[in-house]
């Protein structure tokens, strides 16, 4: 039977690889995907990897019928044998319904991959109605990991590194990133102390605040 899958986790857990690989596997076996996408950091009509793999993608806008799209192509002759969705949590609710009628009344699989929460740790409303909607939720394995070492749960935007919790909700960036606007993946502990990498090095190579008396 036909699937709706939503492929879920943090920031750089490897997500758009995880749909690169599906789409290599299946396009080695003669099967044809439909890939969507939104706001990639590659730019319009991509879906990339932080590996450095590329493919191209039809990009989402706002308003579009994904369910429609695939009958239209469909209808002029073209072939789909299952979706790929990447930057899931960016899609609007209703373009989630339209991915789980592509399953039911197309017959096709689709793969939707995305992040749950922002910055803010609030779930994205994409996000919410794959988690509502889908027949499988999988939680990425391949764990990102905060800077201490711990299992990465939280996504932060950060601005010159230091955390910050109020703006838009989508504000396309990468991990990693110290200028303007960047990301960087936290455990819930320092998401909820708003200590990023930077910050807690800045930390640690601050003067002790009481005298240390010489022995």
């Amino acid at each position: 039977m036909p699937e709706l899958v939503f492929f879920s986790g943090t920031m750089d857990c490897g997500k758009s690889t995880l749909a690169l690989q599906i789409e290599h596997n299946r396009s080695a076996r003669g099967l044809v995907g439909m890939i969507f996408t939104r706001d990639d950091r590659a730019g319009e009509g991509k879906l990339s990897s932080r590996l450095g793999l590329v493919t191209d993608a039809v990009e989402v806008e706002d308003g579009m019928d994904l369910y429609g799209y695939l009958v239209d192509h469909l209808s002029q002759g073209g072939r789909a044998d299952y979706v790929i969705a990447d930057e899931a949590q960016f899609l609007a609710p209703e373009q989630i319904d339209q991915l789980a009628r592509v399953v039911d009344d197309l017959g096709l699989d689709a793969y939707a991959f995305g992040i749950t929460t922002d910055f803010r740790s609030k779930l994205f409303p994409g996000s919410q109605r794959l988690v509502e909607l889908a027949d499988r939720v999988e939680v990425l394995q391949v764990e990102a990991l905060c800077w201490c070492g711990a299992r990465a749960t939280h996504n932060a935007r950060t601005v010159g590194g230091e955390m910050v919790v109020e703006g838009a909700q989508v504000v396309v960036g990468d991990v990693n990133q110290s200028e303007a606007v960047g990301y960087e993946v936290l455990c819930r502990r320092h998401h909820r102390r708003r200590m990023t990498a930077a910050t807690a090095r800045a930390a640690t190579l601050s003067p002790d605040v009481l005298p240390v008396p010489h022995v």
